[in-house]
């Protein structure tokens, strides 16, 4: 299986999250422009590291969706906060007929999950199940059929790609499965670009308006 990792100076976070790596898994780490060593940190340990000079979440995914040649790949954020070891319950979903199989987190301790960015991912979740997806989280980890997702066309590049991805998906009439996923802290030295701050919060909350606008 290949995991995509997209990477913005995660230097701190990449040692635990490449070992973190189930078996039989591999990293292809997608450098978005780090300035802290990132790139060679992830190649010192084994990764796959491609490069996506342009800036933003969806084109960093959607350059390391590329690179893949699995059947089934993963996506993960490369700072720590989730634990790989529940890559497999993903896979073993869509191996047994779901054609998306999508993390929720549950975090792991108090203070985890800021107050603005769970509000935020409350009010789009809401909005998802309206439409008919019975998910309650914007897909932070997820495992799909590689050729399934070139498909799907995704063209968002920013923050906005999970929630196009679960429209679209939903549209297609794809069988989404949603399982618990633990949610702890970010590595030391490392800062969310999305729930970080409230201005990185309502950074993804332009970029999924826009999205639900379409």
């Amino acid at each position: 299986m290949d995991v995509v990792l997209p990477c913005l100076d995660e230097a701190g976070a990449l040692p635990a999250v490449l070992a973190g790596l189930p078996p039989g898994y591999r990293a292809i780490v997608v450098d978005n422009g780090s300035a802290d060593g990132s790139p060679e940190v992830a190649a010192s340990l084994g990764a796959k590291v491609v490069h996506e000079p342009r800036r933003g979440y969806g084109a960093a995914v959607h350059t390391g969706l590329e690179a893949a040649t699995a059947d089934i790949v993963c996506f993960a954020d490369a700072d720590g906060s989730l634990d790989l070891a529940d890559l497999p319950r993903l896979v073993s979903a869509v191996e047994s007929g779901a054609d998306l199989a999508v993390g929720r987190r549950v975090p792991t301790g108090p203070g985890v999950w800021p107050w603005h960015a769970r509000m935020g991912n409350l009010v789009l979740a809401t909005l998802l199940r309206s439409r008919g997806l019975p998910v309650r989280d914007i897909a932070p980890l997820r495992a799909v059929d590689r050729l399934a997702l070139l498909r799907l066309d995704i063209a968002d590049r920013a923050f906005g790609y999970p929630l196009e991805l679960l429209i679209k998906a939903q549209r297609a009439g794809w069988q989404v499965r949603e399982f618990d996923v633990r949610y702890g802290e970010r590595a030391k030295g490392t800062k969310s670009k999305v729930s970080g701050s409230v201005r990185g919060t309502l950074r993804a909350v332009r970029d999924f308006g826009r999205v639900l606008a379409r």
